[in-house]
């Protein structure tokens, strides 16, 4: 490698990595002014532990992930079943789960909220914009996601193993309880957490389908953002950094400990 390209290399990491590494700094900044430093203090970290708003948000945020997370691996894996499995009316329906993909979230965001307000006046339901709109929404596009994980690990099944539970006289349902879906349990993890994920991401849907006292924490930080980055907000961001660095620890480390 020419020094040239490290030089670039090196300046694109750092491009990408200076602006979070100013953010960890200065939420340990004593000042309120996020660009004065002020001295060395964990205050906002107490602050921020401390405040109503935020923690009623995470907390919001965490069980609509759960919940959207779960609904969208159920229905990914039988979406992945019926596009691997079956043979009729495979195009129209990969074309239908997948469309969330490419779609822009704009689009998802403004159709679910007029099919909400369709629902609201000829069924009563649902009653406003709250968590569980939020919930149909995030895990209406995390299926598209968690689909297509989990129809790439049903592809690479070797269906042997169910041809031979069936000869043995095991009945279908059976055959996917004991054998197809512990053959799929990588994928199933990997999608629920990346449809968790997105859910937690989430904020042009959300801003769509929300109502009072349903905010996700996405939602919070973006309107503490817009009127001014406070140190509660580095804080925060940072605590959220860390969390997904450990993670990112933990995976890598089980992931060697398999390969071993």
């Amino acid at each position: 490698m020419s020094a040239a390209i490290r030089v670039i290399v090196v300046l694109g990491f750092v491009f990408l990595y200076a602006p979070i590494a100013s953010l960890v700094i200065y939420s340990f900044n004593e000042s309120r002014l996020v660009t004065v430093w002020g001295g060395f203090s964990t205050q906002w970290y107490g602050a921020l532990l401390s405040d109503p708003q935020i923690l009623g948000a995470a907390w919001i945020s965490l069980k609509i992930g759960v919940m959207s997370a779960s609904i969208a691996t159920l229905l990914g894996t039988l979406s992945a079943l019926v596009l691997v499995r079956r043979g009729y009316g495979r195009t129209l329906l990969g074309g239908l789960v997948t469309a969330p993909l490419v779609m822009p979230e704009v689009i998802i965001g403004l159709s679910l909220l007029l099919l909400f307000v369709a629902m609201e006046g000829l069924l009563g339901w649902p009653a406003g914009r709250g968590i569980a709109t939020i919930t149909i929404a995030h895990a209406t596009f995390g299926t598209a996601f968690a689909a297509v994980v989990i129809q790439a690990r049903m592809i690479s099944l070797d269906r042997t193993q169910e041809e031979a539970a069936a000869d043995l006289g095991a009945r279908p349902w059976r055959v996917f309880l004991d054998v197809t879906l512990p053959g799929l349990a990588p994928a199933l993890v990997s999608a629920w957490l990346l449809a968790f994920t997105l859910s937690l991401d989430d904020v042009v849907i959300a801003s769509f389908v929300a109502g009072p006292g349903a905010s996700t924490l996405p939602l919070v930080i973006f309107s503490k953002v817009r009127l001014g980055v406070s140190p509660e907000v580095n804080a925060l961001a940072t605590l959220l950094l860390a969390t997904v660095s450990l993670g990112a620890i933990a995976a890598a480390w089980l992931g060697s400990r398999y390969r071993s």
